[in-house]
């Protein structure tokens, strides 16, 4: 039952954050983006810039943040490369990796530039 209950809390996060997402002008270009790499909540862009978005709904901002580790991150930075190579127009655009927290009883936080891969 609990498993059911998180899943169902992502999938409402989710919702969610792509809300805030097309009312700060993004476009929503795939979600729950899959591949054998790894997986991406929201893929979104504006302008030139494609951007991975990694949603964490958890009861606090540090736990939420707590939760995105080096290994994951590498995931989704190898799951954004596939998407692009898949999608040959975003080929030239910036990529970005971004998270939003979704906190009970909370507007969605973006943070824009979570992190970097080198």
């Amino acid at each position: 039952m609990k498993a059911r209950t998180s899943y169902k809390t992502g999938i409402d996060a989710e919702s969610l954050c792509r809300l805030a997402l097309r009312l700060k002008c993004y476009r929503i270009l795939a979600t729950r983006y899959k591949t054998p790499m790894g997986e991406i909540d929201i893929v979104a862009g504006r302008g030139r810039t494609v951007i991975a978005v990694e949603v964490k709904a958890r009861a606090t901002r540090d736990e939420a943040l707590a939760s995105i580790q080096p290994p994951q991150r590498a995931r989704i930075a190898r799951a954004l490369q596939d998407f692009v190579m898949r999608h040959p127009r975003y080929a030239g655009c910036h990529l970005r990796f971004d998270v939003m927290l979704a906190l009970p009883r909370r507007w969605p936080t973006h943070i824009v530039n979570a992190w970097r891969v080198e």
